[in-house]
């Protein structure tokens, strides 16, 4: 008969090691792709104020610039990932115009932690994020 003092410490900590890991690498995943929907939504949401909000085309696409530059300092976002969507309804017109819609869509990809570049495995398992924000311009605050 063998003797088993002392195994099933062991055995507890391997196991628990076993579910921990996972588990720890879950929340630091969950952690950053949240990070960055957070990053992505105040992005698409204050371009979209800050463009709604400007008296003219030139200066929407300067403030709209300076907010994203901002909030992806702010975020820690890739600013090489980040691509930026913006449309206004009706089309027709300049952006912003009086009374016009709005729409900025910003989206990235957030790469999972400890994926390795290898033969782009980092690309393959990264995680599209996207956020959509819709301002209406003031119909007497724009002069086109």
């Amino acid at each position: 008969m063998r003797n088993e003092a002392g195994s099933s410490s062991l055995e507890f900590i391997a196991v628990g090691v076993l579910l921990l890991v996972p588990l720890l690498y879950l929340v630091i995943a969950i952690g950053a792709v949240q990070e960055q929907s957070l990053g992505v939504e105040a992005a698409a949401r204050q371009a979209a104020r800050a463009l709604a909000a400007a008296p003219t085309t030139a200066q929407g696409a300067e403030r709209g610039e300076q907010v994203l530059a901002g909030i992806i300092d702010e975020y820690g976002l890739d600013p090489d990932a980040i691509e930026v969507a913006v449309t206004c309804t009706p089309r027709s017109t300049a952006c912003p115009t009086a009374g016009a819609t709005v729409r900025v869509t910003v989206s990235t990809r957030v790469a999972l932690p400890l994926v390795p570049s290898v033969l782009g495995l980092d690309e393959a398992v990264s995680v599209p994020v996207e956020a959509v924000s819709v301002q209406k311009v003031s119909r007497r605050g724009s002069d086109g």
